[in-house]
């Protein structure tokens, strides 16, 4: 207990609002601010995080599609965000179909509140098709009032009669200005491969970020990484961002560089699989439970 604090949103909040006006007409979201970070869940969007800021800096990459509920063409929809889910019936794949249709499946929120230091949304999503799959995803975020970090666990369960093949990808995705020229790139690498010989000419580019370049096209690394460890160190902002992940469930690791002009990004995507003609559905047998976490931290030099 403490006298000083009058009521909890003076230091931290949980809320819960729907966006009107424009494409992000309708858009259900959780805001979390635990008074050392801020970030935005995507209700309608799987839970995803839409958003994070750490003191007054923004950490994610929002693309010019930016947040709607329209279901368009992956080109034309994808928003970015904070944490885009990616899966569980495609990673990778045609433009129409790219990196599957988990993300566009609306969270059941089973839970959200702060609970004495614990800020803790569960949420249900249901991934089936008739004749098909039933796969249910319990989706975990958690962190604590005072926090500079927070938690998302997805507990994967086959429901289906039989063994179903499934992949998943987390697209952690950094913008400006955390994401800036200079900024440090560290992974704990055991080897790393160039998605694309154009890729492979920038190697040596794969650790330091550059200045935005016009027209630049995208480059990816597909890494076997040491430990599920990555991180981004900003000198400017003095701030340095770390993801960890269940190494174990998320044996695969994809960096994403996309420094063109209007389409300034980073990923670090820990995934089961790698992409192209490496890709590789895994197994979840009948009755089967798998556990998928990643942690997100943002702290001052």
């Amino acid at each position: 207990m403490n006298g000083k604090i009058n009521n909890i949103c003076q230091i931290a909040y949980l809320r819960r609002y729907v966006l009107s006006g424009g494409q992000e007409d309708g858009i259900k979201v959780i805001e979390i601010n635990t008074g050392k970070i801020r970030f935005m869940l995507n209700e309608s969007k799987a839970l995803d995080v839409m958003q994070t800021w750490h003191g007054n800096d923004n950490i994610s990459f929002v693309s010019k599609n930016g947040f709607t509920k329209r279901e368009l063409p992956f080109l034309n929809r994808f928003e970015g965000g904070m944490v885009y889910t990616c899966g569980l019936d495609q990673v990778g794949g045609s433009p129409n179909v790219l990196h599957g249709t988990f993300h566009n499946i609306p969270a059941n929120v089973l839970r959200a509140e702060i609970d004495g230091e614990d800020i803790i949304v569960k949420a249900q999503i249901h991934f089936s098709a008739l004749f098909g799959q039933e796969l249910n995803v319990i989706r975990t975020v958690s962190t604590k009032i005072g926090s500079d970090k927070f938690t998302i666990n997805d507990e994967l369960e086959n429901r289906t009669y039989s063994d179903v093949e499934y992949c998943l990808l987390y697209h952690v995705n950094l913008g400006y200005p955390m994401l800036d020229e200079g900024t440090l790139i560290d992974i704990n690498v055991n080897k790393v491969y160039a998605r694309t010989d154009w890729a492979n000419k920038r190697m040596g580019d794969r650790t330091v970020f550059s200045d935005a370049v016009d027209c630049e096209f995208e480059r990816c690394y597909f890494i076997d990484t040491k430990d599920g460890y990555a991180s981004l160190t900003n000198t400017k902002l003095n701030k340095k961002f770390t993801l960890t992940y269940s190494k174990d469930t998320l044996p695969c690791f994809v960096q994403w560089c996309s420094g063109g002009s209007g389409d300034y990004a980073l990923g670090f995507e820990p995934t089961t699989t790698y992409l192209d003609e490496t890709y590789k559905t895994s197994v979840i047998k009948k009755g089967e439970k798998i556990n998928f976490s990643i942690t997100l931290q943002v702290t001052d030099l």
